[in-house]
């Protein structure tokens, strides 16, 4: 039986923080009565975009952490990983629902998302390509 608890966990986390955000702009749709699209509503947008924003970049950092978890001994290294993409994820989505502009929350939030989708999928072309023939 293969087991992955360590992703399991960070799915997890991730999942409730997806559920967060889809409720947000669910009760934002409510309150304003827009049923499809934004209205024009500035605040159901950048809602929308960070829902849609975590939809684009949390499947695929799942799926290879996921990968790592089974090509990997290091529960240490895959819970950094999973660490860092939730502390993205929340900064980002914390920033861009505050605030129209840049602010730290979204940079620093985006970096670590794309630091942390970088790092796993080197780690897991090291561990599959260059590992088997030292």
């Amino acid at each position: 039986m293969l087991l992955l608890p360590v992703t399991a966990f960070y799915a997890s986390i991730l999942a409730l923080i997806y559920l967060y955000l889809t409720a947000l702009v669910i009760r934002c749709r409510r309150k304003n009565l827009i049923g499809v699209g934004d209205g024009g509503n500035d605040v159901l947008q950048r809602l929308i975009r960070v829902h849609g924003n975590f939809v684009e970049y949390v499947p695929l950092c799942l799926i290879l952490l996921a990968v790592l978890e089974i090509n990997s001994h290091s529960t240490l290294i895959i819970h950094l990983l999973g660490g860092s993409l939730v502390l993205g994820r929340v900064l980002h989505a914390y920033g861009l629902r505050h605030s129209v502009g840049a602010t730290w929350q979204r940079l620093v939030g985006m970096m670590l998302t794309l630091l942390t989708l970088f790092i796993i999928a080197c780690i897991n072309l090291t561990l599959i390509y260059w590992m088997p023939f030292l």
